[in-house]
């Protein structure tokens, strides 16, 4: 038998817990408020709480907070109807056994009031205690289950100085996890450096990572300290990593291994304390097997691993981003929100999103130049994602329906911006082309088009393109 607490303001929900426990043999104790489950606490230390987050008087986190003075070991499950990123996160950091949502159903909460309560008894729960809001997470938004989880391991990871490889699509958000991973770390007082590894071409990477030695190549006129050393006592977040060349990535792992790094030209180590976060949109076990990432450093990374769902993986929260989209780009064009039609909220679930959240911001920024002032409507909106999705294939686009869509662009944007977009959609067959005769391989279809490898991945990215690895 166990000794539980319920704080919750809503007398029917704590009744209803009350008895549901009870039949489980357990010694249940109610609280109304916040105040009151402290006060409960301060007198006998449960071995469960399982507290509202939004009550009368003082908040669930705030009880939370002040129980942690008196009980640092004790297991808590946060119940909201309102689930938001900074609430997940910060609850969980906090060292909140698990976040729910409500509705939830019966046998699930039973099954996690057991796990919480087998935790409590094998006095496993660690706490973290340091506060952080960041208006970075803001960024993060969805209140999906999947996104849920997001949030939760955010809060478990943030407060350590473990590595963590953020493995997601194209335009899911990696970034904007590294940034509240570093947000709500130990180290959020010293710098963040981001380095994009496919935007440095990869002559240049090596140095500008682990610097140089006067002398070390021509024109290395003095000593330089590379990003890494730069960012010492902070955290170094190494996005696309999983297309960094292999002799930079020996580098990498002895970087994690012994916390020291060479600088090119140099002879001795330089140890460096910083923390790595990593990030990838490639099948990493894939490219294990095809020879072109280490296999040492693959198992160095997928240690603490944050999956990022797809935008098609969580349809619960695409109105919720479009409204966040709208709100933000309209003030920032200083436009007028004109907001969704029916048909236009009907197509935002129905489509599928190749390009993720990014493509979803896109339409809506495209919609809104184009808008005006009425509701955006299905049309508006398959205007915009026709000329920035994959959903065809290049080679099945003839030259009468190129014909026909320059002609409806201009047609319907007449004296507008058509001949931009009319460029970004032939942009997008050019490269998408380049991409299908090299069967997806980045750094030939560079070449194929006369352009550098980041120059494509990043009009890869603004046409919401997605690449994949053909094996004959």
């Amino acid at each position: 038998m166990a000794e539980i607490l319920i704080v919750d303001d809503d007398s029917q929900l704590r009744q209803s817990f009350e008895k549901l426990l009870k039949q489980e043999g357990h010694l249940v104790r109610v609280a109304s408020s916040g105040e009151a489950g402290v006060a409960a606490v301060n007198e006998s230390v449960p071995d469960l709480v399982i507290m509202d987050m939004r009550m009368s008087g003082i908040t669930g986190l705030e009880a939370f907070r002040l129980m942690r003075e008196t009980a640092p070991r004790m297991s808590v499950i946060i119940m909201t109807a309102y689930g938001t990123t900074e609430t997940a996160i910060e609850a969980t950091k906090m060292g909140a056994y698990d976040y729910i949502l409500k509705p939830f159903d019966i046998p699930e909460m039973l099954a996690l009031i057991h796990q919480a309560l087998e935790t409590s008894r094998r006095s496993k729960e660690h706490t973290a205690t340091r506060e952080q809001v960041s208006s970075a997470t803001n960024q993060l938004l969805g209140s999906s289950r999947a996104m849920q989880k997001v949030y939760k391991s955010i809060g478990r990871v943030a407060a350590t100085d473990a590595l963590v490889l953020i493995r997601g699509e194209s335009g899911t958000g990696k970034e904007l996890v590294a940034q509240a991973i570093y947000k709500h770390s130990l180290r959020q007082e010293k710098p963040l450096l981001i380095i994009n590894c496919v935007a440095i071409p990869d002559t240049l990477l090596e140095s500008e990572l682990f610097g140089y030695e006067k002398g070390a190549f021509t024109g290395a006129n003095r000593s330089r300290a590379g990003r890494i050393e730069q960012a010492a006592g902070g955290t170094v977040f190494l996005d696309e990593i999983g297309d960094m060349p292999l002799n930079i990535q020996a580098k990498i792992l002895r970087l994690l291994q012994e916390k020291q790094l060479e600088r090119l030209g140099g002879g001795s180590s330089i140890p460096v304390d910083v923390r790595i976060l990593a990030a990838t949109n490639r099948d990493l076990e894939k490219a294990v097997a095809d020879g072109e990432f280490r296999e040492d450093l693959y198992y160095r990374l997928n240690v603490v691993t944050i999956r990022l769902p797809k935008l098609c993986e969580r349809n619960d929260d695409v109105f919720e981003l479009a409204n966040h989209f709208l709100d933000r780009l309209s003030a920032e064009m200083e436009m007028h929100n004109p907001g969704l039609s029916e048909d236009g909220k009907e197509f935002l679930v129905t489509h599928e999103w190749p390009g993720n959240v990014r493509e979803l911001s896109n339409a809506i920024q495209k919609a809104l130049i184009f808008n005006r002032g009425a509701p955006i409507t299905r049309d508006e909106l398959t205007q915009v994602v026709g000329l920035s999705s994959d959903r065809h294939a290049p080679s099945d686009v003839s030259d009468d329906a190129f014909k026909a869509e320059i002609r409806q662009v201009l047609t319907k944007h007449a004296g507008e911006n058509g001949f931009e977009m009319l460029m970004d959609y032939a942009g997008r067959l050019v490269v998408g082309e380049a991409l299908e005769i090299t069967g997806g391989n980045r750094t030939r279809a560079a070449k194929l088009l006369g352009m550098s490898r980041p120059t494509l991945s990043a009009r890869i990215d603004k046409y919401g393109l997605r690449t994949h690895i053909k094996v004959n």
